[in-house]
């Protein structure tokens, strides 16, 4: 029998494209005027590999296109930037090494967020953060309690080259618990940052510190039927009433409300999902640049970054997902959105729609 190569064996590959077709009109500015209605055919490749070194520990990385400035959207715009068919921005997203025993598990380096979440409004799936993340998951044999989950880190968003406590770096702490034959589960959270850049990108005037309070939970409300409810609340507990760096009408402005309902998942040919969110997030519920910026085309251009500045807002998105094949899907959403407080003469707005093809393996 021949000697089986076990390189093969250890190694293994992932993959997703996406393309999409986007338009945004109703996209007012802070003093009043508006932005020009936009159509835009975007796109996103992404390739990650791993290898399982031992049986507890395994090293990963991915690459993705995308601007490396705009930690939030990896997707590219057809013809925007790359005239004339010159070559991609490609970098690594994700590089880290992972490690399991029994009932503890951890990475080091750059890798996915670590705390349990169900939508992207407090942290972005494309922000990869640095760091180190601890995990440590217990099976309990308890009608009332399944599961219990406990997840810390520590991550360094940048470094001041002397010591850890002058980083600019957020760390968080959670406990995750799983109910009703795993159908409802809790998941609060606390997260401080510290020495935040108001604005991103090298160009802050302040910094801020969060020290942000979060409740989550989700449930299946009728068993096996796929029919779920979300809620999340934000609470940082800051006081800013002292900090002169900040408009009066914003200290207080620290509170978020998410809230969803959706019926179906995508797992195979045929299927159908439908979703609908609302969202209430204030100024300082969320780091603006480390949450997602689907919802809006607002961002900080003005002042040299292209990241969006995506709290300080209310709004609702629908959501309705085909499934074409297995790993293969059609997803159709609708944003709407409204500010919560100027930061001009009048508030912004924006409606959004998007027709997403999406295929991994």
């Amino acid at each position: 029998m021949a000697q089986k190569d076990s390189t093969k064996t250890k190694l293994s590959f992932t993959g997703d494209f996406r393309f999409r077709v986007e338009q945004d009109w109703n996209s007012r500015k802070s003093d009043g005027t508006y932005r020009d209605d936009r159509t835009r055919l975007r796109y996103r490749a992404r390739f990650g590999m791993s290898y399982d070194y031992k049986d507890w520990v395994s090293f990963g990385m991915r690459l993705r296109t995308g601007d490396p400035k705009k930690q939030q959207d990896p997707q590219l715009t057809l013809g925007d930037g790359f005239k004339e068919f010159s070559t991609l921005p490609i970098a690594f997203e994700k590089i880290y090494a992972n490690f399991a025993h029994k009932w503890i598990s951890g990475w080091i380096g750059k890798n996915t967020f670590p705390f349990e979440k169900q939508n992207e409004l407090f942290w972005s799936d494309n922000v990869f953060p640095e760091g180190v993340s601890l995990s440590g998951q217990f099976t309990l044999k308890n009608k009332y309690l399944q599961s219990l989950q406990i997840n810390v880190g520590h991550f360094i968003l940048a470094s001041n080259g002397t010591s850890f406590d002058s980083d600019a770096y957020f760390q968080g702490i959670q406990v995750v618990t799983s109910h009703l034959s795993e159908r409802l589960k809790f998941f609060p959270t606390f997260y401080y940052f510290n020495k935040i850049p108001n604005i991103p990108d090298g160009n802050e005037t302040f910094t801020i510190n969060y020290a942000i309070v979060h409740i989550g939970t989700t449930i299946e409300l009728i068993q096996n039927s796929n029919l779920r409810a979300g809620f999340d609340y934000y609470q940082n507990i800051k006081d800013y009433n002292k900090n002169d760096s900040i408009s009066q009408k914003f200290r207080n402005q620290k509170q978020g409300f998410v809230t969803s309902l959706s019926l179906g998942e995508l797992h195979k040919k045929g299927d159908l999902k439908l979703r609908l969110t609302h969202s209430y997030l204030e100024r300082f519920s969320a780091v603006d640049f480390l949450a997602q910026n689907d919802w809006a085309r607002w961002d900080y251009s003005n002042q040299d970054s292209p990241d969006g500045r995506l709290t300080n807002f209310k709004g609702f998105e629908i959501m309705v997902g085909y499934a074409l094949d297995k790993n293969m899907n059609l997803k159709i959403r609708f944003f709407n959105v409204n500010q919560i407080k100027p930061f001009g003469v009048t508030k912004e707005t924006g409606d959004r729609i998007r027709l997403d093809f999406n295929i991994a393996f």
